[in-house]
């Protein structure tokens, strides 16, 4: 007998200020007004998408002291922004990134518990940690945290949001909510919290929500992240969309589930995914080339490459070959607030190996970084891209994708319109939604159900 086909989990990354977005585009609107979030909310509610995900900047990045060129000044509030997609969508989920390091467990819940109120229950919690001074320095403890005590902290954190969540449930709470009257024993929202990080009590001000809790996410490909994801996370970010890494991370961090006692269906894992679609799949070949050298600048392949060699590399010339120079190693960075600086764990052999690579194919520095950096995912027409999601999806490289398009805010339209019909005509697409919640949207039992099934099974 063949195995069932599995479904498709789709949603929308608005792309925010990042390598993927073409600023020089006629198309590309704005990043802060709330229309280009409106219309691409509605955009991926009309495809039925599971949800939108929001990512985070708590500071503009720099680099050799000035604003890096890819950034922006204006980056709205996540639960702001949320609350107000809120109101223009009816079953679109909500996900943002809250930092677990500079905020605090109490503000944190009552902000997404709110959230699900107003949403009906459709909010997600992508639980991140800082890794640098720099973003530090906008707060008053500043610093950083090493990276075991970040997740240290960040465990902590999600297990001390979910007791103030569920201090709400239980048969001692006789809420009249339709007239928001509420008659309860003392023992209604209290909790008492002492732990390494954490040492508070007091009552939770927000009754229990519609999903009891949101949907958490976490992003993290370390031997630390993976663990956190597998123990505390209904799904994961990855950064692997090709096949066979993806087959490799996807059966990785599903096998280390059973060890929290989860079952494989309680951990979804959703690559972020760009793409670049056309009629044909020449022109969409066409497409990704020239999107390509939009994103990569000249003067953004050499920003690329001081994240490397950590030395200012504005007199070289981006289309001229690779700096003869090797990279300075020391601590103080010439990119602050930059996520890749931590890619590159030994700089003198990625350095090495981008000048092998670049006099095998005679790239230029600009060449070269278009070549290695981040590329389409997917790249063809409607029934190409299409086809290769499924066959990703179904050879159990990912549970789907989370699609960021290069243009905001109507990226997405083309593949709502052309590429998700297709998607439902194989059977492995809803055709609407069918349930209220994004539990629903994603396959996830409401965690009220889960602790009573824990109880029974003790």
């Amino acid at each position: 007998m063949s195995k069932p086909l599995k479904q498709i989990h789709l949603a929308a990354h608005f792309p925010g200020v990042n390598n993927t977005t073409v600023w020089s585009d006629p198309e590309a609107g704005s990043h802060i007004e709330f229309s280009s979030f409106a219309h691409f909310a509605k955009t991926a509610e009309r495809a039925k998408f599971d949800f939108l995900f929001l990512a985070e900047g708590l500071r503009l990045r720099e680099q050799g002291g000035k604003i890096y060129d890819l950034d922006v000044v204006g980056r709205p509030d996540t639960f702001t922004v949320l609350a107000a997609l809120a109101a223009v969508t009816e079953h679109l989920g909500l996900t943002g990134t809250i930092n677990s390091t500079f905020n605090e467990p109490y503000e944190v819940a009552r902000q997404f518990a709110s959230l699900d109120h107003l949403s009906g229950g459709r909010s997600a919690w992508n639980v991140v940690t800082s890794w640098d001074a720099f973003t530090g320095e906008n707060f008053r403890r500043g610093g950083f945290l090493p990276q075991e005590e970040r997740y240290s902290r960040a465990k902590e954190f999600l297990a001390t949001t979910q007791e103030l969540f569920d201090s709400w449930h239980g048969d001692e709470i006789l809420a009249d909510q339709a007239s928001g009257v509420f008659l309860r024993d003392a023992k209604a929202g209290s909790f008492v919290h002492t732990g390494q990080h954490f040492d508070i009590h007091g009552q939770f001000n927000v009754p229990r929500s519609p999903q009891g809790r949101p949907v958490i996410f976490q992003a993290g490909d370390s031997e630390e992240g993976r663990e956190f994801a597998a123990s505390s996370a209904d799904a994961i970010f990855s950064r692997y969309a090709t096949l066979k890494e993806g087959q490799a991370f996807y059966t990785d961090v599903k096998n280390r589930l059973a060890k929290y006692g989860r079952g494989h269906d309680q951990l979804l894992i959703l690559p972020a995914a760009s793409f670049a679609l056309a009629d044909t799949d020449a022109e969409a070949e066409e497409l990704a080339r020239t999107v390509r050298r939009q994103q990569v600048s000249g003067a953004t392949a050499l920003k690329h490459l001081e994240f490397v060699w950590n030395r200012d590399l504005s007199s070289y010339d981006p289309d001229g070959p690779l700096p003869d120079i090797d990279p300075d190693v020391s601590d103080n960075h010439i990119s602050k607030g930059r996520a890749q600086v931590r890619m590159y764990r030994d700089p003198l052999a990625t350095a090495r190996e981008w000048r092998e690579l670049a006099a095998a194919n005679n790239w230029s520095i600009r060449d070269l970084v278009i070549n290695t950096g981040n590329r389409q995912n997917f790249i063809g027409s409607p029934e190409t891209i299409a086809r290769t999601i499924n066959a990703y999806v179904q050879a159990d490289a990912s549970d789907g994708f989370i699609l960021v398009p290069h243009i905001t805010p109507t990226g997405l339209d083309a593949f709502a319109d052309k590429v998700v019909p297709l998607l439902q005509e194989q059977g492995v697409f809803r055709t609407d939604y069918e349930g209220p919640t994004l539990r629903h949207h994603l396959g996830l039992a409401h965690p009220d159900d889960v602790q009573d099934e824990q109880r029974v099974a003790s």
